[in-house]
């Protein structure tokens, strides 16, 4: 054989491998595709158990309902001192409840929306970037820092507006007496109970008025307070639409596993919120109580859209997908930033109350946020 035919065997032998390997590569591309399909693909629920997914709106209904008025109802019902057995079940509940929010945020929000930003369902454009779940969990943390700023300029710009109009006042009050005061005076001789009358009553207008200037700034660092409390509320019912839609959506052979999973998991998110709805100063139970209401029928809603919608309804398609994969992002630095900076950090870091209590109470508060997020971990493993 001459080396020229031993060159063109060479070179063909060469062709013939790539393309095998071209039609490996071809077929294993749309094997991948039709994969990736399939994974996309609507999933019919067959024998859809209406009447159990009714059920499930009342039972995750009651479920919250108690654990979110639980704690509030024994914070009210009578007044207790420190020490009493209220008082340190009220304590366990309030850490309790903040081991459950950081559980929450990263067993429950962060796993799933890093899940949803590596389907395939999405488009080559999320897919290109492996961490757009932290991005929009730093953008939701950035945008709670910046809503905490303007509210605490409002609250100091208000605070001195209140400060120069009590200076006015005092002002006003404090000439208008000593005027009174000199003409009385000059006229001791002729009526003295007149004057001294007069000095007292004026000096009781001034104290009444250094009163509610008083109450005012206490309003204004209540108005400071709540805020946490809201940003927290938001954060748990984002999610909690989601987790209602998916409860519904889920086939027969998963819910039942599924809806004792998420009636755990509402409970002890309620008591997380009433716990910190106990640390709201307010003058009537409207507030807190309609802040509960609105926590506590988020998920049967979302399970009743659930429920309407559960015949068309893909949770693997493009929109489906990408809605739940922001949403569970944003949710989940809603939580952290309020667990780091306004629970554990001005509740414990940074709080003379904690730091100034017994030893046995703040092992049992640490104590009780560590099995608060273990138990709510625990409970990711299904839900």
């Amino acid at each position: 054989m001459t080396n020229y035919t031993k060159l063109i065997l060479f070179y063909t032998t060469i062709l013939l491998t790539n393309q095998v390997y071209a039609q490996n590569d071809d077929s294993a591309a749309a094997k991948t595709a039709v994969e990736d399909e399939d994974a996309c693909a609507a999933i019919p629920l067959e024998d859809y158990n209406m009447g159990l997914r009714v059920g499930s709106i009342f039972i995750i209904l009651g479920t919250s309902a108690l654990g979110t008025y639980l704690p509030i109802i024994l914070h009210h019902i009578s007044p207790y001192k420190q020490g009493d057995i209220r008082d340190w079940i009220l304590t366990v509940g309030k850490f309790f409840g903040t081991g459950v929010i950081l559980a929450t945020a990263f067993v429950h929000m962060l796993p799933d929306a890093l899940e949803n930003f590596s389907s395939p369902c999405l488009t080559q454009g999320w897919l290109s970037y492996g961490a757009f779940a932290g991005i929009f969990c730093m953008i939701a943390s950035f945008a709670l820092q910046l809503l905490e700023v303007v509210s605490v300029s409002h609250m100091k710009k208000m605070r001195e507006r209140s400060r120069k109009r009590i200076e006015a006042e005092l002002g006003n009050s404090t000439e208008y007496n000593e005027k009174h005061v000199n003409e009385t005076e000059s006229h001791f001789s002729k009526n003295t109970n007149v004057t001294t009358t007069n000095i007292e009553h004026h000096h009781h207008h001034i104290g009444e008025s250094h009163g509610h200037s008083h109450s005012a700034f206490l309003e204004e660092d209540e108005a400071y307070k709540h805020i946490g409390t809201y940003i927290l509320e938001l954060g748990i019912i984002m999610h909690s639409i989601l987790i209602g839609i998916t409860l519904s959506t889920t086939a027969n052979d998963e819910f039942t596993t599924l809806l004792i999973a998420l009636v755990f998991h509402q409970f002890f998110e309620g008591m997380a919120l009433g716990t910190r709805l106990n640390e709201m100063s307010y003058k009537s139970w409207i507030r807190p109580t309609a802040m509960g209401l609105l926590y506590i029928i988020m998920t049967p809603i979302g399970v009743a859209i659930g429920i309407g919608i559960h015949s068309s309804f893909n949770p693997n398609s493009y929109s489906s997908v990408l809605a739940s994969a922001i949403l569970d992002s944003l949710s989940a630095g809603i939580l952290l930033y309020n667990a780091y900076v306004s629970l554990m950090s001005m509740e414990i870091s940074h709080s003379n109350a904690f730091h100034e209590a017994s030893t046995g109470r703040k092992v049992l508060s640490f104590m009780s946020m560590y099995i608060g997020a273990g138990l709510m971990s625990l409970i990711g493993e299904w839900a």
